[in-house]
């Protein structure tokens, strides 16, 4: 689904990637995982195409996508949900989800949201209210369910369970757990290694910049991956 081959990358001079190359299925999850500041966040915002690569390649689903804008990769099925919980906060979290359904071409922006809160009930509650006035765990909620309006075929997650509360720490675990048993592909950046571990056909750990191991993942890797990180 998505490969990136020898990636070099950064902001200005401040080189973060080095010789990066990754590949993922066209099914599943991919985990990566790392301290911060080992670039991770760097390896997704490359993927997505708000960083260009100083050199080597992004390819998605066999076409080389090095070039193209971030909103023409969402149209090739890629979407992407950053670290942080992002929303706008001066519109309600409805017309959050309106405003990206409305954008898209084919099917009625009621179908898409609908879809979207079948994912996340929780948000029924809350659809009149501000976006900077929900929690941290609705905010996120609220952001994968805009991501998923887009119906995507690859979905990215920059650490989607960071900083919330554990139910809805369970209620986002389950939800991921779904898609990738439904036959999305996921890249997702987690700091929960079990979750990671146990829901992951493979893991990635990077340090420095650079991937320093790859392999298949599952329960029985937890104590390597925990002994790799220290943790």
């Amino acid at each position: 689904m998505l490969q990136l081959e020898n990636i070099y990358a950064g902001y200005g001079q401040t080189e973060v990637l080095r010789d990066v190359s990754l590949n993922t299925q066209d099914r599943g999850i991919v985990s990566i995982l790392g301290h911060n500041g080992a670039g991770k966040s760097t390896l997704l915002r490359t993927a997505v195409g708000l960083i260009k690569p100083s050199s080597g390649k992004v390819i998605f689903k066999g076409e080389d996508i090095t070039g193209l804008p971030p909103h023409k990769r969402v149209r090739k099925g890629m979407a992407y949900v950053p670290q942080g919980q992002l929303s706008f906060e001066q519109l309600t979290a409805l017309e959050n989800l309106q405003v990206v359904a409305d954008q898209q071409r084919g099917v009625k922006p009621s179908v898409l949201v609908d879809e979207a809160l079948d994912r996340f009930p929780a948000l029924k509650a809350v659809l009149g209210r501000h976006g900077g006035l929900l929690s941290g765990g609705q905010r996120q909620q609220l952001a994968i369910a805009r991501a998923l309006i887009t119906r995507p075929e690859f979905l990215i997650l920059d650490e989607p369970t960071e900083g919330i509360q554990p139910n809805v720490v369970a209620e986002i675990q389950a939800t991921v757990r779904d898609l990738a048993r439904e036959g999305m592909s996921i890249l997702l950046v987690e700091q929960h290694v079990g979750f990671a571990l146990s829901e992951s056909h493979t893991y990635y750990i990077m340090a420095g910049g650079r991937i320093v191991k790859s392999a298949p993942a599952g329960i029985d890797a937890q104590s390597e991956v925990r002994s790799a990180l220290a943790i």
